[in-house]
């Protein structure tokens, strides 16, 4: 499946087309995405190839560790490394609408945006859970915080 920004300078190309994803309610994250929450997902590095577009992304890192990669040319979020690991975060809001996904989790809930309701079903974490339990929600394991 081929995603990409918003101009299409940035292209790549992710293994798969049903996802679960999260959808993250911490202040950066609605800062980066200018809405109530950023949905996402965790890939292997393997999963995940550039297409092109390569010279259009930036970075920019907080002290804290949180990194943004965006297209230069609209400001789109692409997908970045999670920090040094063998991941890459995507956001899923650059793949095609025949993309399959399904939220699975909820992260930072306590400062979920007033007007942002989320249904019953899902797990919810009041802070960003551990990686590997993120990481076997996002592969399909039951989990629930």
């Amino acid at each position: 499946m081929i995603g990409s920004c918003l101009c299409g300078s940035v292209e790549f190309e992710i293994d798969g087309d049903e996802f679960n994803i999260y959808q993250c309610h911490c202040s950066l994250c609605k800062k980066q995405s200018g809405t109530t929450s950023n949905s996402s997902t965790i890939v292997g590095s393997d999963s995940l190839r550039f297409v092109k577009g390569n010279d259009s992304i930036k970075s920019w890192i907080k002290d804290t560790g949180f990194r943004s990669d965006f297209c230069s040319n609209c400001g789109s979020p692409v997908p970045n490394p999670l920090r040094d690991l063998d991941l890459y975060w995507v956001p899923v809001g650059l793949l095609p609408a025949s993309v399959k996904a399904t939220v699975v989790a909820h992260l930072c809930t306590s400062t979920i945006s007033t007007w942002h309701l989320v249904g019953s079903g899902v797990a919810k974490f009041q802070d960003v859970p551990a990686l590997e339990l993120l990481k076997q929600m996002l592969a399909g394991r039951s989990c629930r915080g």
